[in-house]
């Protein structure tokens, strides 16, 4: 039988429903997503016509942007999170825990034995696994590990015919924690997105970068026509776009570090996180979620362990809106019988 699949963030049309508010009344933070996206342009009517083509610059525009030519554009990572393990044979599969809930699940299903293990363990999983899998910064909690570190564990497992899958979807605001450029050899694979520091998920469109053989099969798997010709060429635009990016990795870390001091001030618990979200341990996680929901604020909820994650406002008048339901919220406003106000 079939595992359920994974809840994920973004799910406004079914809170809207659950809580008799109206779509555009919400504050949408469940996701991460970068509130502020890469500007799309009006699209030339024949990007709408012709089927995706691979000479169109979408590559050479993703190697220049990320420091490698060892890529595959996919129809978000998604794609490859779910495709990669029909890839190998059954293995040892590591994997950081807790982290998002995809990677896991595909592993498992396609046969593999998937162990959950803590940040501390990781050094010793890379010598009794056959796939590590990380993903930077992490998801939901925002644990990094050191460029040079991720390397040498690639070196471990390489040697003795491993590989280290990192999913980078996250890494955009801190291009410097990315191994992009070492890929192409064996014993690691990288995924990227442009859903998350772009803004663009409903775009889907990712890239997996890895040894030639894993794309050629993973291309083969996936098919012709993985990303659409319109998804394609925003894509390209986006990627070739330096300053946008770089105004944005400044911004975000401003923004980040702002919602990381607003949720330490409230005390509910333990705050991490990245530039694109922060995650809070709270006992009462789920009381708290359903507090904010009726106050047409959708989060991220998390049961293991017990934890809310804040996407960033897009605006001044959703941080207001964000820093008032904060400070309703927070441990000091309780009712009568202790639950959130």
């Amino acid at each position: 039988m079939s595992a359920p699949r994974p809840l994920h963030g973004g799910r406004l049309l079914a809170a809207a429903r659950q809580y008799g508010i109206a779509p555009a009344d919400w504050l949408d933070l469940s996701t991460g997503i970068n509130p502020q996206p890469w500007p799309v342009p009006v699209l030339p009517p024949e990007v709408w016509q012709r089927l995706p083509e691979d000479d169109d610059g979408l590559e050479a525009a993703a190697a220049a942007c990320y420091g490698s030519e060892a890529l595959l554009p996919v129809a978000g990572s998604q794609a490859a999170i779910q495709a990669l393990p029909a890839l190998f044979a059954r293995a040892r599969v590591a994997l950081l825990a807790p982290t998002y809930a995809e990677h896991p699940h595909a592993w498992t299903q396609a046969g593999h034995a998937v162990r959950h293990v803590a940040a501390d363990g990781i050094d010793d999983a890379v010598d009794h696994s056959d796939v590590v899998l990380l993903v930077q910064p992490n998801n939901p909690d925002g644990t990094l590990f050191a460029r040079e570190r991720l390397l040498a564990w690639r070196e471990r497992l390489a040697a003795r015919g491993g590989t280290l899958v990192i999913d980078e979807a996250f890494v955009d605001a801190t291009p410097e924690a990315s191994v992009v450029s070492a890929c192409g050899g064996d014993g690691l694979i990288v995924l990227r997105s442009l859903g998350k520091f772009f803004g663009l998920a409903g775009a889907r469109v990712g890239f997996v970068f890895a040894p030639q053989t894993v794309r050629d099969a993973l291309a083969a798997r996936l098919g012709p026509w993985a990303v659409a010709n319109p998804a394609r060429h925003v894509a390209r635009l986006a990627l070739q776009d330096g300053d946008w990016q770089r105004a944005q990795r400044d911004r975000l870390a401003g923004e980040g570090a702002r919602l990381a001091a607003l949720l330490r001030r409230a005390g509910w618990g333990p705050v991490s996180g990245c530039a694109l979200f922060q995650r809070v341990l709270a006992p009462d996680a789920a009381a708290l979620h359903d507090a904010f929901a009726r106050r047409g604020i959708l989060l991220r909820l998390f049961e293991a362990p017990s934890a809310l994650r804040f996407g960033l406002p897009a605006d001044a008048v959703q941080w207001r809106r964000l820093e008032d339901a904060v400070s309703a919220l927070s441990p000091g406003c309780r009712d009568a019988d202790g639950a959130p106000c």
